[in-house]
């Protein structure tokens, strides 16, 4: 009884960690709208932009903490949380270097690692496997550019507070940067591996 109780549970799709992935998700829009607003003329909103970044964080760290703790891990949520982590990176990329508080080389550098992950599961897909789940240094590398985006973000003016940040905003960038790609090297490890042996069963 105790088993099935859990099997249930795990194919709902209106449990708390999905609803706050899917939060985190109408989050993704609202989000670029408010630190895109100074370059069409609107006040400056990045206090805004900034709580519902914290807010992104607070839900990334609890859908998954909640899912396990009350044996609600679904499909549904597998997909949920890794799409709301990739478009709240893309966003804040867009975001930060239309205001140029990015450079343009380290935006190309984590869209190319995007784009890397794309063709690979493309890859998977033709041989008939998910996409792997993600793994503890892919969600490391996205703790740490979402520490690194609101501090950057922060960084864009000209008091102390805006320079201590742009020392630490920068310091998660780096790391969070090596390891995503990292995580995406091993990304690809993984998906030659499976390719491999699906060629010598064949």
């Amino acid at each position: 009884m105790e088993v099935q109780e859990t099997r249930v549970q795990t194919d709902r799709v209106l449990t708390i960690p999905n609803i706050l992935s899917m939060a985190r998700l109408v989050g993704v829009p609202l989000f670029l709208w408010l630190i895109l607003r100074p370059e069409f003329g609107g006040p400056n909103s990045d206090g805004w932009a900034l709580l519902v970044l914290a807010f992104s964080g607070v839900s990334d760290y609890l859908d998954g903490k909640l899912a396990r703790r009350w044996n609600q891990i679904s499909s549904l949520g597998r997909l949920l949380d890794p799409a709301a982590d990739r478009l709240y990176v893309l966003s804040t990329l867009v975001g930060l270097t239309w205001r140029e508080i990015l450079p343009i080389w380290l935006t190309a550098l984590l869209l190319a690692r995007e784009l890397m992950l794309l063709v690979m599961v493309g890859v998977l897909r033709r041989h008939g496997y998910p996409p792997p789940q993600v793994n503890f240094l892919g969600k490391a590398a996205t703790f740490n550019l979402m520490y690194a985006f609101p501090l950057l973000l922060l960084s864009d003016g000209s008091t102390w507070i805006a320079s201590v940040a742009a020392v630490f905003g920068w310091a998660f960038a780096g790391w969070g940067t090596t390891l995503y790609w990292w995580a995406g090297v091993l990304y690809v490890v993984q998906v030659r591996r499976l390719v491999r042996a699906d060629t010598m069963a064949d």
